[in-house]
């Protein structure tokens, strides 16, 4: 194994790391404040509202364990990037917010994107060799 291989594999590793960082508490703690979780979906004109919570709680603990160890890594990455996608319009409406919100709407909309890139990335390039895939070249 070379030195770059080396350093590619510990930073993709970092990286499920702190991804897994921001997902994987929010995903139990929508299990630990479940109705109150609901309750805000549902403020945001959601219909199902539990049901959407429990698909939230899925991809975001689910799927962030799975980019943690390294598992299934692109599928992971590919549907929690989606996820992200779609719960960022939907909950960081920037546009429609009264003006003294856009600001803070507006920076988490963009991080949100962000997270998402990162997570597309994921999807492309796969977890490393420090990864549960990793033992699979094939993955």
């Amino acid at each position: 194994m070379n030195s770059n291989n080396s350093f590619q594999d510990t930073l993709a590793l970092i990286g499920r790391v702190l991804i897994a960082w921001l997902f994987v508490p929010s995903g139990f703690g929508k299990i630990m404040g479940f109705a109150g979780t609901a309750g805000y979906i549902a403020s945001k004109g959601v219909p199902l509202p539990e049901v959407c919570a429990a698909i939230a709680i899925a991809a975001e603990l689910g799927l962030g364990l799975l980019i943690l160890v390294g598992w299934q890594t692109r599928w992971a990455a590919l549907g929690l990037g989606l996820f992200t996608v779609v719960i960022t319009f939907i909950f960081h409406n920037y546009w429609a917010v009264e003006a003294a919100q856009q600001g803070m709407q507006k920076m988490n909309f963009d991080k949100n994107l962000a997270i998402a890139g990162g997570l597309f990335a994921l999807a492309a390039w796969g977890a490393g060799r420090l990864s549960v895939d990793g033992r699979n070249p094939q993955r």
